[in-house]
């Protein structure tokens, strides 16, 4: 009896062991085997982390791409809109400081005794309606003279030389005879009303157009001064003012 419940024990004992050493490696089998899954499930977490980190850095750096690209656009546009909103006011100011030959002539049918007391002549090159440093130096000396003036006018005549058609060479002289009016009136502060602009083109020439000289003289802006006699005025002065000429493709 005492040497089989030694025997049963001793095997009880082996299958105890036998049992405790097939748990421990069934637990490092499904160590094994899910150490590797459970990494890759945390590998793949962090990726989708960074991912969605990533994303959410790109959206950001896309919205503010957009808004400045939006707000660029926005001050583009308001630029163009006071650009547009400046060229109408030059437009309609040179509008307002414009008054044709038909005025002039009724206004001086309408004033007595209304002469030329100081006169200036710009000239432009071919195809130009700028005023030159040179130009814009005569048209000081000559603007010195108003301040002393009295009741008086300014004729702004601009003519081209003969080359082109008549209506070029009458939008040519108008935008000559401009460019003299707005300086004018911009720096010294002259009133629309005393302007008075007449586009001759190539109608009325004051030397011949046959040679280069005569062109160029042809191209020219004449500002007469005219005051009434009855009030005091400057002494006369004449003067003028070549810019060179160019070459150019359109006409003069």
């Amino acid at each position: 009896m005492t040497r089989i419940s030694a025997y049963a024990v001793g095997a009880t004992a082996a299958v105890l062991i036998l049992i405790g050493t097939t748990g421990c490696t069934g637990k490092k089998y499904v160590r094994s085997q899910t150490q590797p899954v459970i990494q890759q499930t945390n590998e793949l977490d962090e990726a989708t982390a960074k991912t969605q980190s990533d994303i959410r850095d790109t959206d950001a750096r896309a919205q503010q791409g957009i808004q400045q690209s939006q707000n660029l656009a926005n001050q583009a546009q308001q630029n163009a809109q006071n650009a547009q909103q400046a060229a109408n006011g030059a437009q309609q100011s040179a509008q307002d400081a414009v008054n044709r030959a038909d005025s002039l002539k009724g206004l001086i049918a309408n004033l007595d005794n209304y002469r030329q007391v100081a006169n200036v002549q710009v000239h432009f090159g071919f195809n130009k309606a700028w005023l030159s440093q040179s130009d814009r130096t005569q048209l000081d000396q000559f603007a010195s003279q108003l301040g002393s003036a009295q009741s008086y006018i300014l004729e702004v005549t601009g003519g081209t030389d003969s080359v082109g058609s008549k209506q070029y060479n009458y939008n040519l002289s108008d935008r000559r005879a401009m460019a003299v009016v707005q300086y004018l009136a911009s720096k010294y502060n002259i009133p629309p009303h005393k302007f008075y602009l007449v586009g001759l083109g190539k109608d009325q020439e004051v030397a011949t157009n046959r040679t280069a000289a005569g062109r160029a003289d042809n191209r020219r802006v004449e500002v007469q001064l005219l005051s009434n006699s009855g009030n005091s005025a400057p002494a006369t002065q004449t003067g003028e003012a070549s810019a060179p000429t160019g070459s150019g493709t359109s006409v003069q």
